[in-house]
């Protein structure tokens, strides 16, 4: 069993990606399951397998403990620590072979309380990665997009699993071709960065960036595309090989 955790930030396209990715693996003839993490989602664009709201009741928590709804995503977030055993069952009971898991809307309520790597490193697989997405629309600039990578290696110290960075939206942002290119090469970032500072600020942001690079934190983005699949063959081929041999796909 190989299993998938989507993360990154609020409306990075974290749903429509699991649910891409589920549809893509069915359509390769793959006995994949989506999991949802998220307890106080409303909406999802995939029927979840296995579902955390099944186990986890906002509604009854914010009544019960006099929460207000960020109180009560908090408290039911913990409390999903406590459901591994339950959400262990049920994933094996489907016996699949993927496993892509929506992690909760804010990210900080996954990977930065102790309850998301909890269940990221105790859950049971053949193999595990985390993929963090990267939104092209808010990764336009260079200084945003520094951000966003320093918050995908905050997540990946968080959840010590490998992760790959996607650059999500590709169909949507004009620049998305410029920002694969900072994430590839140093001098096309700091080309790009020169138009916007200068000076020390200038310095200390390519001191940071070329520290990523050298730490071999930041290794490249997979540019993907939720709604058209671009790039799906590239990020399940790097996903195979995580899974130490799985099967290749062609696009067929």
């Amino acid at each position: 069993m190989n299993v998938v955790f989507i993360t990154g930030t609020a409306g990075a396209g974290k749903s429509l990606l699991t649910a891409s990715l589920l549809s893509w693996y069915h359509e390769k003839s793959q006995n994949a399951i989506a999991v949802n993490l998220d307890p106080g989602v409303v909406a999802l664009p995939y029927e979840p397998d296995v579902d955390v709201r099944t186990m986890i009741d906002i509604q009854e928590i914010m009544q019960k403990y006099s929460l207000g709804p960020n109180g009560a995503l908090i408290f039911a977030s913990d409390l999903i620590a406590s459901k591994l055993p339950e959400l262990q069952d049920d994933i094996d009971s489907s016996n699949a072979d993927f496993v892509v898991v929506d992690t909760p809307g804010q990210i900080e309520l996954f990977a930065f309380r102790e309850s998301g790597p909890y269940v990221a490193r105790g859950l049971r697989a053949d193999s595990k990665a985390v993929l963090f997405l990267i939104d092209s629309l808010v990764a336009s600039s260079p200084t945003n997009f520094l951000s966003l990578l320093l918050l995908s290696t905050s997540v990946q110290l968080r959840m010590e699993l490998p992760l790959l960075q996607v650059l999500s939206k590709t169909d949507l942002a004009r620049n998305a071709t410029e920002i694969v290119k900072w994430g590839g090469d140093a001098y096309q970032f700091e080309e790009a960065l020169s138009k916007t500072k200068s000076g020390e600020s200038y310095t200390f942001y390519t001191q940071v960036f070329r520290a990523l690079k050298n730490a071999s934190i930041s290794t490249g983005l997979f540019p993907v595309s939720g709604y058209t699949r671009d790039g799906f063959i590239s990020l399940v081929g790097e996903l195979s090989r995580i899974g130490k041999g799985g099967e290749e796909f062609e696009e067929s």
